[in-house]
């Protein structure tokens, strides 16, 4: 019984610490994604040519507190930007002033979503206030900013019960952990979905100019590529404390028969 013992406790080892390292990609992915500012970008031929003609105005407006959201994102249009869960950037010259040439030397700053911002409300046209508010893109707009904080805590909490299961030396706390990763899963995959919905709904509002591409960056594709190994994670949690707990009974059966 030793032997099979070990070779049990070893496959149950092998599933956790597998589990253990796709839960800690996925936090570093999930926590990079949230950092960074490349959710989203614009490509423009000449934005040092269209940042030339409009002099400072382009990025004052962009600065502004009173800025909405037709204001910035035509900026972003116009300036290579690119949109974060947090910030937004659009890359300008270093001296942008009228009476200055046009300059290729090119900077790229960026202004914060205030906590306001994240829960403002989105119209139907946007920058116009009075056309009503657009329920849909207001509560995709809040949801994507909530979701990615509530699966790092879900992840968090589960890495924390993992962390007690050890200590009691017991695969029973690993089912909880596994379901606090399939639920974190969820919320990423959930943050994924309403992120391309909320993109897809401004620019049928607010089209993409003919000499402008916008695709999504590499922020994005690390929030997608964290759900599934988040899923993956889960599995094999559950899996390990599900079939070690069936398997330590069958056994236990088996010495009392």
């Amino acid at each position: 019984y030793s032997s099979k013992g070990a070779m049990m406790d070893n496959r149950f080892a092998t599933a956790l610490v597998i589990a253990c390292v796709l839960s800690l990609i996925s936090t570093i992915y999930m926590a990079a994604s949230i950092g960074t500012d490349f959710w989203y970008e614009y490509h423009t031929l000449s934005p040092a040519e269209n940042v030339s003609e409009a002099g400072r105005t382009i990025w004052d407006e962009f600065v502004s507190e009173d800025a909405d959201e037709k204001t910035y994102t035509d900026a972003l249009f116009r300036c290579n930007g690119t949109v974060g869960l947090w910030r937004r950037c659009i890359t300008v010259p270093k001296n942008s002033h009228w009476y200055s040439p046009p300059e290729t030397d090119m900077t790229t700053n960026c202004i914060s979503f205030s906590l306001s911002d994240q829960f403002m409300e989105k119209y139907i046209e946007p920058g116009n206030h009075n056309s009503g508010t657009d329920l849909n893109r207001t509560y995709l707009w809040r949801l994507q900013f909530l979701l990615p904080f509530v699966s790092l805590g879900l992840m968090c909490f589960g890495a924390l019960i993992g962390l007690c299961a050890c200590a009691c030396r017991s695969l029973y706390p690993a089912i909880a952990t596994g379901v606090l990763h399939f639920l974190a899963g969820l919320c990423t995959l959930g943050l994924v979905g309403c992120y391309v919905a909320g993109i897809e709904l401004l620019h049928k509002k607010l089209p993409l100019p003919d000499d402008v591409r916008g695709e999504f960056g590499w922020s994005f594709c690390l929030a997608c590529v964290s759900a599934p190994l988040q899923f993956m994670a889960a599995a094999l949690f559950i899996w390990a404390a599900r079939t070690n707990r069936k398997e330590f009974t069958l056994l236990k059966a088996y010495r009392v028969a």
